[in-house]
């Protein structure tokens, strides 16, 4: 099945009795890394296999959403090692502008300062004092989980080397004309104090208030309606429908502006609904991004009423109040002048808040640096369309053009001071010079640099490139440019892909940053609930990693990672997944006890008896079937082959079959001890990637050979044996069926019962002692009287239970219980023969006592069917 080339150890420990995880993983995890087994070499010859980390933010620690995304990767890269590729899981953090700077300016509040205090060159080196003593703590617990990252090439968006990238692609996009600076319209948060992207913005229902103000007088009145009428004071016209019969006589006339003395005239413009509200809209250009557009149609001035910090600046009784004090005081003066015709409370619509801090955005016209998206985000989305990049799971596409197709030039600038700064210089004479990372800055009197950062999205776009070396043409780029996939959550399609894949293929000459784009969902609680500290739901990976295991952990995030698809998890599967490591262990610690070995060749299958033969088979199937889940990203399908294959069909199956030729001894002992170690062996290397701490320490004690992550990964050799497989799928019907009956008849498991079986001419004769022995069935004796017998799968089993059961107490239980689905059966016909019910009823409420009604019927053949196998009198 495979060929391991690692040398052997001379001794076998033996494995203790068992699992503790805390003992193990952390030992074994700094054995990887000090082997350097997770390091990449650019000068290998071995094909290459690239994954770059999505960069957490160095303020961040691990939660359920990292756990989630690195188990995928970790298990990506593990295999792909194992198969031989030269593998980079490329790892690093994001300085997170915003964040990064909140949590300094924090600490210095305590002390009673801010970042003025200190200024702007003091603060950016407290904030690098803060990322060495108390930032990447996340790198840590990503040695918890058991990330196989080359962490000597760690790096971070702040270095150096990105820095440099930064600059240079920034100077390229400016003198290609795609960068520039404007004053437009954006998304401004009075918290952050900067600029955030449209993406950054999460939208939810508030209820506020709609206020429906009088402008005007007599003829010459408009009605409008607003949420925010703190901004009419910046109003420059009204627009209305150019075909609007309504308003035809005041178009191009001018109407009084309330409250502040002013004129603004009625404009015409088809961005306005004429069948909305009135059918008219007051026209704010510096505080709307519509109204903006009309102001700019129109050529309208654009009157700033508030400053950054969302508070009123326009002279008279409102100036120096907060937006939310202005509303309700201007509210109140114009119902003093008789100006309300309507005021809806509550009114609940969208308003869009800082994904960061939650503030309440304020759209606010600003001069910042834009991206001219255009002929980047057409080239991205032409790599898709043109098969160069394939997007998993492929429904996902169209949410990617949604997006790209309709991209809006990007703001790129922010208002902070932790970031890379926008290396562009102003002259005293109104001189603008981009400079690049090779060239000197302007220098002399009047000359200074631009005050505003990047967006953190903008040198992370760059990142499966910066990573490697670029803008230097190294021999890392060579190798492992561009990446083979790239493993993320569709929540940042629009935030990181977009980016990456516009400034990869830019920079890059055409060529796209990945190959593959693999989406996953999100992590979400058991009854699929967001998770929020606001709900209470939140969970600590490191808390179930402390109390049942990374592998526990992993194998839970892994078994419901299906493409494109959110993962509910809870800490019932999280012990579910603890319960399977355990059974790995012991299983493997029994088999080791009773001589499983892969020493010697495996014996030809003549050899071999039925059961070895069925789980080779069997073996070999679950190879090919969990390569063709990875290659297809359904990591909840693989890890669900190996949990049933292993536990089922391996250790409940397979073991249990073979206890009767081990505790025999001899030669078939041998020949089955080979076997088990071969699976053994083979079933651990696939399980490795997704529970690599308990598949390492039971592999090596099995082997004696190094480790499993640089063992060979198992090829499917092609044999089957169907007959084989029919043979102890018979087997399986006949020991599941006794089984059922034992049970019905209320027998413990365990207790013994005197039977016969008939097995002459049947491929299960041979399997008598193990049936037996799984049944615990005695030999029939004399006296043996048969009350029932089972026929199945070929085979007849006569069972005496004379004096294993009381015979009336259970026909009295069994009468009892029919009754109940009689009685069961009988409500659900009434529903369903009601046709006024099934009128009214919903189709899943019918659907609901439909299932009952076979359940019903089920219940009561079973019932009568034990009913009829009880023994007379």
């Amino acid at each position: 099945m495979t060929e391991n080339t690692q040398q052997q150890t001379a001794a076998t420990p033996e494995l203790p009795t068992q699992y503790a995880p805390a003992e193990v993983e952390g030992p074994l995890y700094e054995r990887w890394v000090e082997r350097g087994y997770f390091e990449a070499d650019e000068k290998s010859d071995k094909p290459p296999y690239t994954i770059v980390i999505p960069p957490p933010n160095v303020t961040g620690s691990l939660h359920l959403g990292h756990a989630f995304e690195h188990t995928l990767i970790d298990a990506l890269t593990r295999r792909k090692r194992m198969q031989g590729y030269e593998t980079l899981w490329q790892p690093g953090m994001d300085h997170a502008g915003i964040a990064t700077q909140n949590v300094v300016e924090r600490e210095l509040a305590k002390e009673g300062k801010s970042r003025h205090d200190l200024g702007r060159e003091a603060f950016v080196e407290r904030v690098w004092q803060w990322k060495a003593e108390s930032g990447g703590q996340i790198s840590g617990q990503m040695r918890r989980l058991g990330d196989g990252v080359a962490w000597s090439r760690e790096r971070f968006t702040m270095d150096e080397g990105l820095s440099q990238a930064v600059q240079t692609i920034f100077k390229k996009l400016y003198d290609d004309e795609l960068i520039y600076r404007a004053e437009r319209i954006i998304n401004w948060c009075p918290r952050c104090l900067t600029a955030i992207s449209d993406i950054e913005v999460e939208y939810q229902d508030d209820d506020g208030e709609l206020v429906s103000i009088r402008y005007g007088e007599g003829d010459a009145e408009i009605v409008v309606a607003t949420t925010r009428a703190e901004t009419m004071l910046g109003d420059t016209a009204v627009a209305v429908h150019p075909d609007d019969e309504r308003y035809q006589h005041l178009i191009g006339t001018e109407i009084e502006l309330p409250l502040t003395g002013r004129r603004i005239p009625v404009v015409a413009d088809t961005h306005v609904d004429p069948a909305f509200g009135t059918g008219a809209v007051k026209v704010t250009p510096a505080h709307d991004p519509n109204d903006f557009e009309i102001g700019q149609r129109h050529s309208l001035p654009s009157i700033a009423v508030m400053d950054e910090h969302a508070v009123i600046t326009v002279h008279g009784p409102f100036q120096g109040l907060d937006r939310l004090e202005a509303r309700s005081a201007i509210v109140a003066a114009l119902r003093a002048e008789g100006r309300i015709v309507a005021e809806k409370r509550p009114y609940t619509h969208s308003v869009g808040h800082c994904s960061r801090c939650k503030t309440t955005i304020e759209p606010r016209l600003s001069m910042q640096w834009w991206v001219k998206v255009g002929p980047l985000a057409k080239a991205a989305g032409d790599a898709v369309r043109d098969g160069k990049v394939k997007i998993h799971p492929q429904e996902m596409e169209k949410r990617y053009f949604d997006w790209v197709d309709n991209l809006h030039d990007w703001c790129i600038s922010r208002q902070l001071w932790w970031g890379h700064r926008i290396p562009v210089w102003y002259g005293p004479n109104g001189e603008v010079v981009c400079v690049g990372p090779d060239e000197e800055p302007p220098a002399g009197e009047g000359w200074h640099q631009d005050t505003d950062v990047l967006d953190t999205w903008f040198s992370s776009g760059l990142w499966p490139f910066s990573t490697l070396g670029w803008p230097e043409q190294t021999e890392s780029l060579a190798k492992f440019y561009p990446n083979s996939v790239l493993v993320t959550g569709y929540d940042i399609l629009f935030f990181w892909v977009a980016r990456m894949m516009m400034f990869g293929l830019y920079a890059m000459d055409g060529t796209p940053p990945f190959h593959t784009i693999a989406l996953h969902g999100m992590v979400r609680d058991q009854n699929g609930k967001k998770m929020s500290k606001s709900f209470g739901n939140v969970v600590n990976p490191l808390d179930w990693m402390d109390e049942y295991g990374s592998d526990a952990v992993r194998f839970t995030l892994a078994n419901g990672a299906n493409p494109g698809v959110d993962v509910p998890i809870g800490e019932d599967w999280v012990k579910a997944s603890r319960n399977f490591a355990n059974k790995i262990w012991n299983a493997t610690r029994f088999a080791l006890m009773n001589g499983a070995t892969i020493e010697g060749e495996l014996p030809p299958a003549e050899r071999l008896s039925a059961t070895d033969r069925w789980i080779l088979s069997r073996l070999n199937k679950t190879v090919a079937q969990v390569d063709a889940f990875y290659e297809d990203y359904q990591f909840a399908k693989l890890s669900d082959a190996l949990y049933h294959f292993a536990w089922d069909e391996v250790f409940d199956w397979y073991v249990e079959l073979s206890k009767t030729t081990f505790f025999a001894g001899g030669e078939q002992a041998k020949v089955s001890g080979r076997v088990l170690g071969e699976v053994l062996d083979v079933m651990l290397r696939l399980l490795h990637p997704i529970v690599p701490f308990v598949t390492e320490a039971l592999w090596t004690t099995l082997t004696g050979r190094e480790s499993l992550v640089i063992a060979e990964w198992p090829t499917d050799s092609g044999f089957r044996d169907d007959a084989a497989e029919a043979e102890i799928e018979n087997l399986q019907k006949v020991v599941t069926e006794v089984r059922r009956f034992r049970a019905d008849q209320g027998l413990q498991p365990g207790q013994k019962v005197p039977a016969r079986l008939e097995l002459d001419g049947t491929p299960l004769a041979a399997h008598e002692a193990a049936i037996r022995q799984l049944l615990r069935l005695q030999p029939e004796g004399e006296g043996f009287a048969a009350t029932a017998s089972l026929p199945v799968a070929g085979a007849t089993v006569s069972l005496d239970l004379s004096g294993t059961i009381d015979v009336a107490a259970e026909r009295k239980r069994l009468a009892k219980d029919l009754a109940a689905a009689e009685k069961e059966k009988a409500q659900a016909e009434a529903k369903l023969g009601n046709e006024a019910f099934l009128a009214k009823a919903p189709d899943n409420v019918v659907d609901k006592i439909r299932t009952r009604l076979a359940k019903a019927d089920e219940d009561i053949a079973r019932i009568q069917a034990q009913l009829e196998r009880l023994p007379q009198g």
